[in-house]
């Protein structure tokens, strides 16, 4: 079997609607139904038939003064007669000068009866007309055949416009949804798939448009060979994988990786997201998976990518609904049509999640998405890459130096860093420079890190707290051996916050010793231990610091087993909900003497590891206000300028350095 053609090389076709046959078809039927309606409706609000009367009634009635009016129309008479005498007739008014009751607009027509029609005979009736006159008939004429296409117009005009109206919406939304690359439309398709429809040249983004993620492009690239030349795999008896599902944290590229396969296949391409199945109106969603699925297997071979499938894969059994809710339905309708397949239906669902432990296991056992593709955070070599395909989009300065900035953005998505190199130009375009320099890339990081600087007026007194407590923090990563490398002290306020001191780790961490986690510990406890010893009390702007130093306190004891006392034993306090994607309170699985031990066991860790920043501290209190006194002055001091002073004021080399 030869190589399938790409999508867009082959003979044109007759346009089909999804749901099968030609436009027009549509619709005639769409014609139909509305001219029912109108014979309906038209039935269901036209007024009662008037009366036929003979010519001889007619005069007799007209003698008898019950005739209020009449028209002539040709040879046929049509008239109403006049209200009964039941006390709402029009002689209900008030007298006018001669006496007689006056007849106001309002109850003119209250004083007209019933309808009534008749014809004229063949021969001419002269006194017909003296006898109207004489009983006060009021008498119209309207020209022969007028009044028949008169009517005929009024009732049809209408329904011709709701028609045309109608067809005029549904061309329109037919026109747009194919331009966009989607599906057919019209006021009937709210059941139909909205998922986009892409060609292999409509997309510009190929998977060397992709830095980093080696393995899942190597994934990938095999998905894309095998819809390529699915006859070499077969004749290995290999089979495709039915579905992948892309797994990461938001901002690693799992989109991106989804458009790179659309541009590297050569196959048409579905894309939709998960929440575009559900709707208010029940069973639309699997309506929507049937359209979906059925349209790909005409077009297969072919991709479908179904973004954020966690809103509708959540597990099932938790709805107030049972199974009987709208979403459980759509993924039923999900796992039946990928169990569906048949084995040469070349056809690959794509799924992208950041939740892959809120889906339900049926969705992830093997036949349905047999390949799972974890995307985790770029390391320093992929932030690299990253780097320099964003920085080919704009205009860099020669003393940009993307490694430095590599190993600053530690714990950046890919995302992330193309949001920094936008924030960088932005700020170059505020500034009216021709080019994006280094400065701009470092207030860039900076502004999303700690935040925008903020003009907040503060006193002397309190900025002289805030430069001891940060001196603090900086001191003792300065003096701790296996605490991450200084890389900026400020306490300019940024955020939420009145100043920050920033770490840049020398690399890439993925397991912790305990003494790196203790030194980090002393770190956080710096500011308010610099306050202590100082100004012999505390203040309050160590909250968000004692916050994070009692959490990786309690992860150290009870998670991974680094107490003495405890041991190597873990006691979890809450687990992650399935449904609700956080922790939720349970009942712990150990007794209470244990949680005060592990509380008890906390408390003294921490206490311990104060106990020795504040020995070096005093140490080296000294330095400490002197680092306060430059740093307001300075009000910012980078790595080079910290080293500078530390090592004058102190006359020796970090420890760090000492024991390296």
């Amino acid at each position: 079997m030869p190589p399938t053609a790409p999508f867009g090389s082959r003979a044109p076709r007759t346009r089909l609607m999804p749901g099968g046959g030609p436009p027009w078809r549509r619709y005639a039927l769409a014609a139909v139904a509305i001219l029912v309606l109108a014979a309906v409706l038209n039935i269901a609000i036209a007024p009662p038939a008037p009366t036929e009367l003979s010519y001889t009634a007619f005069k007799e009635a007209v003698r008898d003064g019950r005739v209020a009016e009449v028209t002539f129309d040709g040879d046929s008479i049509r008239g109403r007669f006049h209200a009964e005498a039941d006390g709402t007739a029009a002689g209900d008014g008030a007298p006018d000068e001669q006496g007689k009751p006056a007849t106001t607009t309002d109850n003119a027509e209250a004083a007209l009866g019933e309808r009534f029609t008749s014809t004229k005979p063949g021969v001419e009736d002269p006194a017909l007309l003296e006898l109207l006159e004489r009983e006060g008939v009021e008498v119209d004429a309207e020209p022969a055949d007028s009044g028949l296409w008169a009517r005929m117009l009024l009732s049809v005009l209408p329904w011709v416009l709701i028609l045309g109206g109608f067809l005029y919406i549904s061309y329109r939304m037919q026109q747009r949804l194919m331009a966009g690359g989607g599906k057919g439309g019209g006021l009937f398709d709210f059941g139909k798939s909205k998922a986009k429809r892409f060609r292999a040249e409509d997309s510009q983004v190929g998977l060397k448009d992709v830095a980093g993620l080696e393995n899942a492009k190597a994934d990938l690239a095999e998905i894309i060979g095998h819809l390529a030349e699915p006859e070499r795999f077969r004749r290995l008896g290999a089979k495709m994988p039915k579905g992948v599902l892309l797994v990461g944290p938001p901002g690693t590229g799992k989109t991106l990786l989804a458009r790179a396969v659309s541009g590297e296949a050569g196959v048409p391409f579905f894309s939709m997201s998960g929440s575009e199945f559900v709707e208010m109106f029940v069973g639309v969603g699997a309506s929507r998976v049937r359209d979906l699925f059925e349209t790909a297997k005409r077009a297969a071979p072919c991709v479908i990518f179904i973004d954020e499938i966690d809103a509708v894969g959540r597990s099932r059994g938790a709805g107030m609904g049972g199974g009987h809710d709208e979403r459980e339905q759509t993924l039923n309708q999900i796992l039946n049509e990928m169990d569906g397949f048949t084995p040469h239906e070349d056809i690959v669902v794509l799924a992208a999640t950041n939740r892959p432990d809120v889906l339900d296991t049926a969705l992830l056992r093997p036949g349905r998405f047999d390949r799972k593709v974890y995307l985790e955070l770029p390391g320093r070599e992929a932030r690299r890459a990253i780097l320099d395909i964003h920085a080919r989009k704009v205009r860099v300065a020669d003393d940009v130096d993307l490694d430095r900035l590599a190993a600053r953005t530690v714990g950046f998505s890919g995302a992330d860093l193309e949001n920094l190199v936008n924030e960088a130009a932005l700020l170059a375009g505020r500034t009216h420079q021709d080019e994006v320099d280094m400065r701009h890339f470092a207030e860039a990081r900076d502004k999303l890190v700690l935040g925008a600087e903020r003009e907040q007026g503060i006193g002397d007194e309190e900025r002289r707290l805030v430069a001891v407590h940060e001196s603090g923090h900086a001191l003792l990563a300065w003096l701790l051996p296996h605490a991450d490398p200084l890389d900026k002290v400020t306490i300019i306020p940024r955020g939420r916050a009145l100043g920050a001191t920033e770490q840049v780790p020398e690399e890439d961490r993925h397991t912790y010793r305990a003494s790196y986690l203790r030194d980090r510990l002393a770190v956080m406890l710096g500011g308010r231990v610099a306050e202590r010893v100082v100004f012999d009390e505390v203040t309050t702007g160590a909250e968000a610091d004692l916050d994070n130093a009692t959490r990786l306190a309690r992860r150290m004891v009870s998670y991974w087993g680094m107490s003495d006392v405890i041991g190597p034993v873990a006691f979890k306090r809450g687990e992650e909900h399935v449904f609700l994607g956080r922790e939720m309170a349970r009942p712990p699985d150990f007794s209470d003497t244990t949680a005060a031990r592990i509380d008890d066991e906390i408390t003294a860790l921490i206490r311990a590891v104060e106990e020795h920043a504040i020995n070096l501290v005093r140490r080296h209190k000294d330095a400490l206000l002197r680092l306060a006194d430059r740093l307001l002055e300075a009000e910012t001091l980078d790595r080079e300028q910290i080293d500078r002073l530390l090592q004058e004021d102190l006359n020796a080399e970090p420890a760090r350095a000492a024991q390296s």
